[in-house]
């Protein structure tokens, strides 16, 4: 052997050392890439259902919204209603009462002032001017 092919077989040799330590790291990656793909397989098939669940629930909140904007609707509708008729039942009913019942009260205060004025005309007066608390207080202390 000479010295090119004793070289040679040298290069070959640590060609092959190095092979031998690169493969457990080349197998480790390989595993990793393995379980890469598994795990991003996996969570394609879960990401699937889990998207047409959320468009369902969203189609779902878009028709009760919908269902709340005609409640709502109906019910703004039916408070001008309710205004317009209290409105109407006030011009109707209202004006009318209210003039009733002042002449109902005027009727009842002439009333009372009238019998009052017989009643004072009846009683005599015993005397011109009423007894006022102090007048009385000089009563009682003279009569000591």
């Amino acid at each position: 052997m000479d010295v090119g092919q004793i070289a040679g077989l040298i290069a070959a040799i640590a060609f092959a050392v190095l092979a031998g330590f690169l493969i457990y790291p080349l197998i480790r990656l390989g595993r990793l890439f393995d379980q890469l793909a598994d795990t991003v397989k996996e969570t394609g098939e879960h990401a699937l259902p889990t998207l047409d669940e959320s468009t369902a629930t969203v189609q779902q909140v878009n028709k009760t919204l919908e269902d709340v904007n005609r409640i709502s609707a109906a019910a703004s509708t039916t408070a001008g209603n309710v205004g317009a008729l209290t409105d109407l039942y006030g011009s109707m009913l209202g004006k009318p009462i209210i003039k009733l019942a002042s002449a109902f009260f005027a009727l009842r205060t002439t009333a009372s002032s009238f019998f009052k004025g017989r009643r004072q005309q009846a009683q005599p007066a015993a005397s011109s001017a009423p007894e006022t608390a102090s007048s009385r207080a000089f009563h009682s202390h003279k009569g000591e």
